[in-house]
């Protein structure tokens, strides 16, 4: 019998480090772990221990003879991992953390954001002796994009919080929700009651298309959508218009396919998740029977994964279409997908596609389109959407010889009133922060931020997650960015290159002064049980509340 690895998976390596036998990869040291899928478990190598199961904090790893029927392709999936990257016997060596010397006192660290690269930098800074942290958020609620990005029918994903919740409930973890940075307190008040600040604030912008018509009404970032589904109280009383039969998604990631179910599954199913209120009750007044989703690339390089794919395929009462010309390869894509280079993660999203275009649709049933080769180059309508123009792109070499998208001349119109453009999350400023706005990003170097005027490191002021890399990577790509940002940190601390800060007794004057509203762990556990036994009322995991005030309320209740 061996493990197998499933789609809830979030990459954050625990259960590699509870294997006694290193048979689970790619584990962080190796170079494909940074653009994986998911993480995969040799059938060969596994000893049947089990460690891994006790040790996902999603859920996601099954014995073979256990393994749900729909996620039986799993064990094949896990299998293939090995063929092309078969387990050798040399391994890097172990990195050791650096230790404080205990002469050097408490180092006292500010988290900035409560995301998963908030919570990771703060699990990994209180696994250490003599760390204190103080994390800030802007809201309430913690946990980030967990919370509000991470979409409301898959459930299994976000059983990760129940680690962050232990990491920022510790004795040495006080949180100040509800506590904007730079709006009271500010960066520098931070540096001045702390050794170093940690921003790992995401990335909550989102990229532009850059063409005509992008900003008529109807047109909308999905970044927007899926908040407001999530319950984001900055987007809870936005309005889209679902009175149409078509939704147009621009960009075909993994967001862009969470959207696109949430569309056309059925609000009954909906309504036993935490999906919020308000976005329920318009879904099921909603008129959307397709949604087409825009890849400006091929099958064989699209950028949703495998797992979310498996995930669309296996909707009840909804097809999948894919036009068979549009799963057939360039020449160029099909050599390299049929060669030994070819991961097995891209044979397998070729191999669907091309399942996919074999189907017969019921015209009955609700749709998901899939196209590729595409890209829109215009949205036409008289003051709101009306349809949206697409070219057809080819894939040819660049002067590297790397395949890319190429507009051609031939274009087509699609009639629509809700275009949801999904092209990526971006970074936004930081007050008092060095950024880089080509890239979105704080500029660093492993974390460490770095002055663009100098090129050295800013002192006391760090990185972790999409702030400091982009936007890529799963959930559990966090824990490792975060790990190598404290390493860094601790390493300045103990090498003596951090400021001591002045008064720690000021910062809990400042924080009641400025932030009177500020909610702690107690405030959110309060939130927390108010939101479940809401939903428990109606049979549902949680039913969010939506506003600050509600959450304010619910946060004082019983003080």
């Amino acid at each position: 019998m061996t493990y197998v690895i499933t789609q809830p998976c979030c990459n954050d390596a625990s259960c590699v480090d509870v294997c006694p036998v290193n048979c689970i990869h790619p584990t962080p040291d190796e170079k494909p772990f940074a653009t994986t899928e998911m993480l995969y478990i040799d059938p060969g190598t596994c000893i049947d221990c089990g460690a891994c199961v006790e040790e996902c904090p999603v859920d996601a790893i099954y014995a073979d003879n256990e393994l749900p029927e729909e996620d039986e392709d799993y064990l094949a999936i896990n299998e293939q991992y090995f063929t092309k990257h078969p387990i050798g016997p040399d391994w890097p060596d172990v990195v050791k953390p650096v230790s404080i010397p205990a002469d050097l006192g408490t180092l006292h660290v500010a988290i900035v954001g409560s995301g998963p690269a908030a919570c990771y930098a703060a699990m990994e800074l209180t696994a250490k002796p003599r760390i204190e942290v103080d994390m800030f958020d802007r809201l309430p609620t913690p946990y980030g994009l967990v919370r509000a990005g991470v979409a409301p029918d898959h459930p299994g994903t976000k059983g990760v919080t129940d680690q962050f919740r232990s990491a920022v409930g510790r004795r040495n973890v006080r949180c100040h929700f509800n506590v904007e940075i730079g709006q009271g307190i500010t960066h520098d008040d931070l540096l001045a009651n702390h050794h170093a600040v940690i921003y790992a604030v995401g990335a909550a912008g989102d990229r532009k298309l850059g063409i005509p018509g992008e900003d008529l009404d109807g047109s909308f970032a999905a970044t927007e959508f899926v908040a407001w589904y999530n319950g984001h109280p900055d987007y809870a009383d936005r309005e889209f218009d679902l009175s149409g039969e078509r939704a147009v998604i621009v960009g075909n990631g993994n967001v862009a396919l969470d959207v696109a179910r949430i569309l056309v599954t059925e609000p009954d199913e909906l309504a036993k998740t935490d999906l919020a209120e308000h976005a329920l009750e318009a879904l099921r007044k909603s008129n959307i029977k397709e949604v087409v989703i825009l890849g400006r690339r091929g099958p064989a390089q699209a950028a949703y994964t495998n797992p979310e794919l498996l995930a669309l395929g296996r909707m009840s009462d909804v097809d999948i279409v894919v036009d068979p010309d549009d799963a057939v390869l360039d020449s160029e894509s099909r050599a390299f997908v049929d060669s030994d280079d070819a991961e097995p993660s891209v044979k397998l999203k070729v191999s669907q596609v091309e399942g996919f275009a074999k189907r017969t649709p019921d015209p009955s049933r609700k749709r998901i389109v899939l196209r590729y080769l595409t890209s829109p180059v215009e949205f036409v309508g008289d003051g709101k959407v009306e349809s949206i123009r697409i070219a057809k792109n080819e894939m040819v070499p660049d002067e590297s010889g790397r395949l890319v998208a190429r507009r051609t001349e031939e274009s087509e119109e699609l009639e629509t009133g809700l275009v949801l453009r999904s092209i990526g999350y971006r970074g936004t400023p930081v007050a008092d922060v060095p950024f880089d706005d080509q890239r979105g990003v704080i500029p660093n170097e492993n974390g460490r931020v770095i002055d663009p005027s100098t090129g050295e490191p800013v002192p006391g002021v760090y990185v972790a997650g999409w702030i400091k890399r982009g936007p890529t990577g799963v959930i559990g790509t966090n824990k490792y960015c975060s790990a190598e940002t404290v390493t860094m940190l601790v390493d300045d601390f103990v090498a003596g290159r951090l400021q001591a800060p002045d008064n720690r007794d000021a910062l809990d004057e400042l924080i009641a002064e400025q932030a009177p509203d500020r909610v702690d762990f107690q405030g959110w556990q309060r939130i927390d049980k108010a939101e479940r036994a809401e939903g428990k009322a109606t049979g549902r995991p949680r039913l969010k509340l939506i506003s600050i005030e509600s959450m304010l309320e619910a946060a004082r209740a019983d003080t």
